[in-house]
């Protein structure tokens, strides 16, 4: 089986034999702990997502809350499509070190999980998409309709409880040499922390009330965590399942248009797919993507450079031969 292409980066390699520090807390298996813990992580939220509209029916939703659960999901959003995915991952551009930082931390309050380990298991992602060795392929048992199923729930929540982890000093080992960055991955609780907290005490004080306090924790926290985990975890799951791949890619990848505004132009990820490091995975007339035109200001404000803008020529060279973007049948892992 061929696991890479020419249009596949394999992350960073090691150039020495030194044993790396690790980034993250746990080490490279899932102790009970752990998984106990990343279970109240989803479920909690989740279960305030679910009670999020009989509450907004019966109570009510102030402007601060909605503005809150906003401003946060948004922040944590491109935190991590900026900074862990097109950043950290794929390189699609280079930061100016404060940049770099706030990114990292950014990313970090999205609540995902520690920047190492999730740039880790993305760049294992691409190296096998939708292949033998990808840790959330919604294939993974079949293409019939029961494993279907079971794939899905596999590739949105499932493989995280997986005890196996990617080998982080395998697949990025460039972000664990860095030791402010090698510090803010294991600085995960810290701003899991912080990214909960937050609402709450802005609530608190606009109101000066415990209740507002409370609504908020619930919006600007709670609902939002979990709406942004959900958004989060589509793009493993529905995004390689359903869409239309204009764009030749060696997996299943598609684009998702209903996806679009929600995460932060993620959805568009069959062009992703056929092009990593592109900065821009919204490439046609219509296909928002705010990742990239926010990347776009920074390098006008000097804050970003050598950012990795896809020309006509280049996405012209990516598109499928058959022009429709049907997804009559299965890719197959190793073909370009």
């Amino acid at each position: 089986m061929t696991t890479s292409s020419d249009v596949i980066e394999d992350a960073p390699e090691a150039n020495d034999d030194t044993a790396l520090p690790s980034a993250t807390l746990g080490g490279e298996q899932k102790r009970s702990i752990e998984q106990i813990t990343l279970l109240l992580f989803i479920t909690v939220p989740f279960l305030a997502l679910v009670a999020a509209v009989p509450l907004a029916w019966g109570w009510g939703v102030s402007w601060l809350d909605l503005g809150l659960l906003v401003f946060f999901y948004y922040l944590g959003c491109h935190g991590i499509t900026i900074g862990f995915h097109r950043h950290f991952t794929h390189g699609s551009f280079k930061a100016k070190r404060p940049l770099k930082i706030a990114l990292a931390i950014a990313g970090s309050m999205a609540v995902e999980g520690p920047l190492v380990r999730w740039v880790a298991d993305h760049r294992k992602h691409h190296k096998f998409s939708d292949a033998e060795g990808d840790p959330h392929s919604p294939w993974r048992y079949g293409e019939t309709v029961p494993a279907l199923m079971k794939g899905l729930w596999w590739a949105h929540v499932g493989w995280m409880f997986d005890e196996e982890q990617t080998p982080q000093d395998k697949y990025a080992p460039d972000l664990i040499k860095d030791p402010v960055l090698r510090t803010i991955s294991r600085q995960f609780v810290l701003w899991t922390g912080v990214s909960l907290l937050l609402p709450p005490l802005i609530g608190g004080l606009v109101t000066m009330s415990w209740w507002g306090a409370f609504t908020a924790l619930f919006w600007g926290s709670l609902v939002r965590v979990a709406l942004l985990h959900h958004v989060t975890w589509s793009i493993n799951s529905i995004c390689h399942a359903v869409g239309k791949r204009p764009f030749k890619s060696r997996d299943r990848s598609g684009n998702v248009w209903w996806l679009a505004v929600l995460s932060c132009g993620e959805s568009w990820h069959n062009l992703h797919h056929a092009d990593p490091t592109s900065a821009r995975h919204g490439v046609e007339r219509g296909q928002l993507d705010s990742s990239a035109r926010i990347i776009r200001w920074f390098e006008q404000l000097g804050w970003a450079y050598d950012v990795r803008w896809p020309s006509r020529s280049r996405i012209d060279s990516r598109r499928s031969s058959d022009g429709n973007g049907s997804r009559r049948g299965k890719a197959t892992a190793g073909t370009a």
